[in-house]
């Protein structure tokens, strides 16, 4: 199966030196504001709990109660995915990166309720229930389920380093973006 980046006809955008510096401060600034929650939520996961919601009555749809409760974490993950794949295809670096890295990003606050399996003290949302009513927790569940419950935290810190890692490699893709010598069209316009 062939699967070219970007579709045929597209060429990936180059962007200007001034815009991977912007991006480059962007994505810094993140990554401290994530380091100073020390394992916390962030600002983003608000729209991230949006995505997460939505994929529980989608995936409930199939009938699978498993898969009804993982919906949430699953298209938490796919809607960066796709996104990232999309503005790929398009040859749109920008986004693709952007995609990409908030992808990555989701792996934090994923750990997070991973992490609160057996604990369950984080406040929990559920579509058409008030939040003091909600009694289930995903991970509590999904763990459960698999034998896992006793790792939740060995897990969890397994996924927020490969949330770690991800976000980091974004930043060394722009960092050699920014440092890499300039396409020989650069340098003729320059001329």
């Amino acid at each position: 199966m062939e699967f070219p980046l970007p579709r045929d006809g597209y060429k990936w955008q180059q962007m200007q030196r001034w815009a991977i510096v912007c991006w480059l401060i962007f994505y810094c600034l993140f990554l401290v504001h994530v380091f100073n929650q020390h394992g916390g939520g962030t600002w983003f996961d608000a729209v991230n709990m949006v995505t997460h919601e939505a994929g529980h009555p989608l995936f409930g749809s199939f009938g699978n109660e498993m898969l009804m409760v993982m919906g949430g974490t699953i298209m938490q993950l796919l809607v960066p995915f796709l996104l990232a794949v999309s503005f790929a295809w398009r040859g749109q670096t920008a986004g693709a990166i952007f995609c990409t890295f908030f992808f990555f990003e989701n792996f934090i606050g994923i750990a997070l309720y991973m992490g609160d399996a057996r604990d369950k003290a984080l406040p929990l949302v559920s579509l058409g229930v008030a939040s003091d009513e909600v009694t289930g927790h995903d991970w509590e569940y999904i763990f459960g389920h698999m034998g896992l419950l006793q790792h939740d935290t060995q897990i969890a810190a397994v996924v927020r380093v490969l949330g770690w890692i991800g976000m980091l490699a974004v930043v060394w893709l722009l960092l050699w973006m920014l440092f890499r010598k300039p396409p020989i069209e650069e340098v003729e316009a320059e001329a």
